[in-house]
């Protein structure tokens, strides 16, 4: 049996300080394609949580270009492959090609949906043209002397192309197929982004110098240069309107602009971040999708984050968020029953996500600085501890961080929140919070700590001498040694009680589960197994979670697999093979019968895990 995926919550588009990030819409205006990790994620604009997720990329990402016709979808990598696929599915690829020998930066499709260009920063060459089912080169891309940052086709014939450069340059190409035919030296500074208007009579560049310059469609030659001054910063992207009279821009002064061309004026503006300069609220990317009635524009800002806007709103009617780095924790709401996620992130960021909505929202105010490990969660607060050193709080109902953030006395290993009371387990012992403040410290006797879990007045920790040990907390600031079991050949990684507390099940760095039964403690101090036959992992378990009845158990692992364990049938599971790129690193219930995970393409995944037995 195998874990079936109901729901995609897809990652951010992955930016970078001082470069463009590429924004593709299908013809209808209906789905939005961007590259993110070594993934693509195709979502649709109007409901973003239904999304498809292209994965056979080996690199991390960089772009996604529809087809004019819709059908297709060209994305590029880091490693200079250019692969082809259907856009429905996101599974079939149609082709693949090694274009140069290094990142591509940017990719267009001619008007017939047969031919492509893909640039980028290559030793012998910046670019290349093919065609998208064969790979057949049908042209040379020449006259650029560095790195090229975007390209653009014109739609009907006669087939132009257009490249821009850090060389300052812009090249025009006629075709096909396409060859070298003139070159403008308009700009002063890097040449960021270049856009052909839909009826191919103009093009646009932009740049580094702020400026926009206007081009002849056909003859390349550039006719007027319009909006001197109203950027005050890099101009990184452009985008044309279905109507060929109107383009939007984005740039790194926080603002996007939207033109008229006839005028050479400002329409609209559009500035983020208030009037502070920030820059997380640098605009990196936009697009206009073509085929909607409704005018929006969706820009990409630094942060990741996709703003929807629209003629005549002064604010975004939407925002999309979510991560772009790998996520590295995964906690529930406090209730345990409700649809809300936690997820933290390797840079610190820490969302909440509404599972049946499909959206996620960045917590607002002071957010870790490094790796966030783990979570844990009780009585309308989420607690978070991360490589900074760090145990935040997060008010569940308001969705902000509550109050200073605590330091902590060494690099915490997990957190558990029960009965009040916060655990943390760090390289130097247990610290115990209460109400904020640190009520007292515990060492370990068996070694370091490596994980933690608790329930009730019963705290288990993980130690580095690879075994289990279980506490009573009862005396408040104080642990008291009740059972230890050494089962493990290999250091506990991941700890989990059912939700009565009745079992404890214990993930090593091997990928083996040890099961525990913990509702009536022996005598003898040695936890009884229920069962060690959970031995399907092939690396370092990272995250269990039982469900709400405590017959069966979700673990995730950097082997990339999620698998479903019963305590009945101990030798059977089911399983999810390859569910997150580079690594599993947490999984929750989220209601009957459905597994969430997240791992290292930045994703949260909803698997169906209906029928177990």
């Amino acid at each position: 049996m195998s874990l079936a995926i109901d729901k995609i919550l897809a990652a951010a588009p992955v930016t970078a300080r001082g470069q463009p990030t590429p924004l593709s819409t299908d013809a209808k205006g209906e789905r939005i394609a961007y590259a993110s990790g070594k993934s693509i994620f195709v979502r649709s604009i109007d409901n973003p949580s239904d999304c498809k997720q292209y994965t056979n990329h080996t690199a991390q990402t960089t772009v996604a270009r529809f087809s004019p016709s819709g059908f297709y979808i060209a994305s590029g990598d880091v490693s200079g492959a250019v692969k082809v696929w259907d856009s429905v599915e996101a599974v079939n690829t149609k082709g693949e090609y090694h274009i140069i020998s290094g990142r591509i930066n940017d990719i267009a499709w001619d008007g017939e949906s047969q031919r492509i260009i893909a640039v980028g920063d290559g030793r012998e060459r910046f670019g290349h043209c093919i065609t998208a089912d064969s790979g057949n080169s049908v042209g040379e891309i020449s006259g650029h002397s560095k790195v090229i940052n975007a390209v653009a086709m014109r739609a009907s014939r006669p087939f132009r192309a257009v490249t821009v450069s850090d060389d300052m340059t812009v090249c025009f190409l006629h075709g096909a197929p396409f060859k070298f035919n003139s070159k403008s030296t308009e700009h002063k500074g890097f040449v960021m982004g270049a856009a052909y208007s839909p009826d191919g009579n103009t093009f646009v560049t932009v740049g580094a110098d702020r400026k926009i310059q206007l081009y002849d469609g056909k003859t390349g030659e550039p006719t007027r240069s319009i909006g001197e001054g109203e950027h005050t910063g890099s101009i990184f992207a452009v985008s044309w309107a279905q109507d060929s009279k109107r383009f939007v821009t984005a740039s790194a002064d926080q603002t996007v602009k939207l033109w008229d061309v006839e005028a050479g004026k400002v329409t609209q503006s559009w500035r983020f971040g208030g009037d502070g300069v920030s820059v997380q609220d640098q605009q990196v990317g936009v697009v206009f999708p073509h085929g909607r009635s409704d005018g929006l524009i969706i820009s990409l800002n630094l942060n990741g984050d996709l703003n929807y806007l629209k003629e005549g709103s002064a604010e975004p009617v939407k925002v999309v968020q979510g991560h772009n780095k790998a996520i590295t924790a995964l906690g529930v709401a406090s209730d345990g029953k409700s649809d809300k996620l936690w997820t933290g992130s390797f840079d610190g960021k820490v969302c909440s996500w509404d599972v049946s909505a499909g959206v996620g929202a960045v917590v607002d105010g002071q957010t870790h600085t490094n790796q966030v490990v783990q979570f844990g969660s009780d009585a309308g607060r989420a607690y978070s501890v991360g490589w900074d050193d760090t145990l935040r709080i997060v008010d569940e109902s308001a969705n902000t961080f509550a109050g200073e953030s605590t330091k902590l006395a060494a690099q915490p290993k997990g957190i558990a929140a029960a009965n009040g009371r916060v655990y943390v387990a760090t390289g130097s012992g247990v610290e115990i919070y209460e109400d904020g403040k640190l009520a007292g410290q515990v060492d370990i006797a068996g070694g370091q700590p490596t994980a933690i879990a608790a329930h009730g007045s019963l705290v288990a920790v993980g130690t580095a001498g690879n075994a289990v040990q279980l506490f009573d907390a009862a005396g408040g600031s104080k642990l008291s040694l009740v059972a230890e079991a050494k089962n493990s050949l290999a250091q506990i990684s991941a700890l989990a009680f059912s939700k009565d507390g009745s079992h404890l099940a214990a993930g090593a760095s091997n990928g083996k589960i040890y099961a525990y039964k913990t509702s009536s403690l022996p005598s003898s101090g040695s936890l009884d197994l229920a069962t060690d036959r959970w031995s399907a992992h092939t690396g370092r378990v990272t995250s269990i979670a039982w469900n709400e009845a405590g017959t069966h158990a979700a673990s995730g692992a950097l082997d990339t697999n999620v698998f479903v364990w019963s305590l009945a049938k101990p030798g059977s599971r089911v399983k999810a093979l390859n569910a997150h790129k580079d690594g599993v690193y947490g999984v929750a219930w989220v209601g009957a019968g459905r597994v969430a995970s997240t791992g290292g393409d930045a994703a949260i995944k909803i698997w169906s895990a209906s029928g177990l037995q």
